[in-house]
C-alpha cells in the first residue's frame, strides 16, 4: 500500500498516524509527484493534519526523547525514499513497544536510518563553515547554496543568532526556497521564476554594494598568504571541502 502525502514533515507524521488508524502496516510513504502506478499494489491520499502529526510526535518523545525524536525530522530532510521507508518502519516499531530499535544495526533499516543521519549532520556542519555572503546596496547580505540536503531548516538559528544585528537571506539554488532574516524573525522566501534566474548571476541581479568587491579582494589576499604551498595537501583538502562547494566560496573564485 502507498501512502501519498504532501511532501512535509506533518504529513509524513500523519501517514503514521494513518497506519495505526486503519491497521494497514505494510506501506510505503510517498508524495504525489514521486508515485508511480503499480497495478499490485492500491494507494491512499492522506490529508495533513497539524493535531495527528502533533500527537505523533509528542508520543515519539514520550518513548524516545525530545532529541532523538528530532533525529527522525533531520532523516526526513535527506529527501532519501528509502530513508523515509526506513524512519517509518522505526517510528512503527517505536510504537508498538520496540523502544530500543534504535539500537539494533543488525537491521539493514536501522544502519541505513543511522547513516542517513551522520551525513546529513555532516552536511549541516559544512553549510555552517561554508557559506559566504555578499553585502547588496540596500544592505541586505545574502549567498546563494547548494547543498546536497534539505538542511536549511537546521541552520535557521546558528546563522540568526550569529548575526543577530544584520538582515540576511540564505538562499537554496537547488530547491528554489531561503531564509530571510529581517533582525526581528526568520521567515521563508520562495522566489518567482524570473527571480530564481536572475539569483544564479546576483552580481547582475542584485546591485552591489560598492565596497563588497574590496572586502572580497582583500578575503581572497587573506587566504593566499596564510596559504603554505610546501605543505599543500589537496586530498585531504577534498575530504573537508569537496569540489561541489567551490562555486559558491569566494576563496575559490
Amino acid at each position: 500500500m502507498y501512502y501519498l502525502f504532501d511532501g512535509t514533515y506533518p504529513g509524513f507524521l500523519c501517514c503514521i498516524f494513518e497506519s495505526f488508524e486503519r491497521r494497514e502496516f505494510d506501506v510505503v510513504p510517498i508524495t504525489s509527484t514521486d508515485h508511480q502506478i503499480d497495478l499490485f499494489a492500491g494507494n491512499r491520499t492522506v490529508v495533513t493534519d497539524e493535531h495527528k502529526a502533533d500527537r505523533v510526535q509528542k508520543g515519539v518523545q514520550e518513548r524516545v526523547g525530545k532529541v532523538e525524536a528530532l533525529d527522525f525530522y533531520r532523516v526526513f530532510l535527506s529527501e532519501d525514499r528509502r530513508a523515509w521507508e526506513a524512519s517509518f518502519f522505526i517510528l512503527h516499531q517505536i510504537f508498538i513497544g520496540r523502544d530500543n530499535i534504535l539500537q539494533h544495526y543488525g537491521d539493514d533499516r536501522v544502519l541505513y536510518f543511522s547513516q542517513t543521519l551522520k551525513k546529513v549532520g555532516r552536511e549541516r556542519h559544512r553549510m555552517k563553515a561554508f557559506i559566504r555572503f555578499s553585502k547588496s546596496a540596500d544592505g541586505l547580505f545574502f549567498a546563494l547554496v547548494e547543498p546536497d540536503f534539505n538542511v536549511l531548516p537546521l541552520i535557521a538559528g546558528f546563522f540568526r543568532k550569529r548575526y543577530a544585528d544584520m538582515p540576511w537571506l540564505i538562499y537554496d539554488v537547488k530547491r528554489r526556497y531561503g531564509l530571510l532574516f529581517d533582525t526581528q524573525r526568520v521567515s521563508e522566501v520562495q522566489l518567482s521564476p524570473e527571480e530564481a534566474q536572475g539569483v544564479a548571476s546576483p552580481a547582475v541581479a542584485i546591485a552591489m554594494d560598492e565596497r563588497d568587491q574590496l572586502f572580497q579582494r582583500l578575503w581572497k589576499q587573506y587566504y593566499t598568504s596564510t596559504n603554505i604551498e610546501a605543505r599543500k595537501n589537496m586530498k585531504l583538502h577534498l575530504q573537508h571541502v569537496p569540489r561541489r562547494y567551490w562555486k559558491y566560496l569566494v576563496e575559490k573564485q
